[in-house]
C-alpha cells in the first residue's frame, strides 16, 4: 500500500463513506503478503521511501519470480533484484519483463526507471576487476533515478588517470570509490573531493588481501575526512546510500 492508497482511505473516512474501523482493517491487513517462503513487506516504501529489494543469492528462480510478481501486483512498477544469476534471469524473463546486466548480476523486473538530471553520483574503481561491484552500485543508483557518471580503472598505481578527471570529481555530489588490493583509492579521492565519499572494499587481490579485509581496514582507517565505508563487495549498499544523499 503506497501513500496514495492510504490518502484515499483517509479521504473516504473524512467524507463519511468509510468508517474508522473499516479503514483501520484495510490498512492493517496489508502490511505484508505471506507467500510461505517469504513475507513481502508492502509498507517498506511508505516507511522508507523505497520498496523492498530482492536479494537473489540463495533463492530459487521460482521464488524470485513469485516475489517479483507479487510486488508488481501490489502496485510496484519496478522491482530491483540483486545477485541474480543469468540462468535465473532467463527463467524470470519468460514470465515477466526483466532487464538483466550479467556483469553486476542486477535485474530489474517491470519497467526500467528513467534517469534524472539531479546531482551527479560518480562511481570510480581502482581497477577493471572492481567493475562488477561498481556496476552493482551504479545500476542501483540509476534504478533510484540518479544521474550516474562512471570513472573506471583510475587506481593509485597510475594516479595521473584519476587526476585527469578532476572535473568529474569536482562536479559530483556523492562519490562511490570501489577498490580492492590495499584500497587506497578512497583516501586519495577523499583528499580531492568536497562531497561525501562512500568507500566500497572489494574482494579483489592476492592472498594477503584476505578477500577484501585488507581494503576494508585501509578504508576504515582513512585519514581523509568525509569517507564512510560499506561492507566488502556491497555495491548495492553504496548505491542506495549515495541515492539517499543525492536526494537530500
Amino acid at each position: 500500500m503506497d501513500k496514495t492508497e492510504i490518502k484515499n482511505i483517509l479521504e473516504q473516512v473524512e467524507r463519511g463513506d468509510l468508517s474508522a474501523e473499516d479503514a483501520f482493517i484495510k490498512i492493517k491487513t496489508k502490511p505484508y503478503t505471506d507467500l510461505g517462503f517469504a513475507k513481502i513487506d508492502n509498507e517498506r516504501k511508505l516507511r522508507q521511501g523505497s520498496a523492498e529489494v530482492i536479494y537473489g543469492a540463495g533463492k530459487t528462480a521460482e521464488q524470485i519470480l513469485q516475489i517479483a510478481q507479487t510486488m508488481i501486483e501490489n502496485g510496484e512498477k519496478s522491482v530491483l533484484i540483486t545477485r541474480i544469476t543469468a540462468d535465473t534471469a532467463e527463467y524470470v524473463s519468460k514470465k515477466i519483463p526483466l532487464f538483466y546486466d550479467e556483469i553486476s548480476k542486477i535485474g530489474i523486473a517491470g519497467v526500467r526507471p528513467s534517469k534524472s538530471n539531479n546531482g551527479k553520483i560518480l562511481v570510480a574503481t581502482g581497477g577493471t576487476s572492481d567493475i562488477p561491484v561498481a556496476e552493482e552500485a551504479a545500476l542501483t543508483a540509476e534504478f533510484y533515478e540518479n544521474n550516474v557518471v562512471r570513472l573506471y580503472d583510475v587506481g593509485v598505481a597510475g594516479i595521473h588517470r584519476l587526476l585527469d578527471n578532476s572535473r568529474d570529481i569536482a562536479d559530483a555530489k556523492v562519490i562511490i570509490a570501489v577498490a580492492g588490493m590495499e584500497g587506497a583509492l578512497a583516501s586519495v579521492i577523499g583528499g580531492l573531493a568536497d562531497c561525501p565519499v562512500i568507500a566500497v572494499p572489494t574482494s579483489v587481490g592476492y592472498g594477503a588481501s584476505f578477500n577484501g579485509l585488507s581494503a576494508l581496514l585501509s578504508m576504515l582507517n582513512s585519514c581523509a575526512s568525509g569517507v564512510s565505508v560499506v561492507n566488502i563487495d556491497n555495491g548495492f549498499g553504496a548505491g542506495y546510500l549515495a541515492s539517499m544523499i543525492n536526494k537530500i
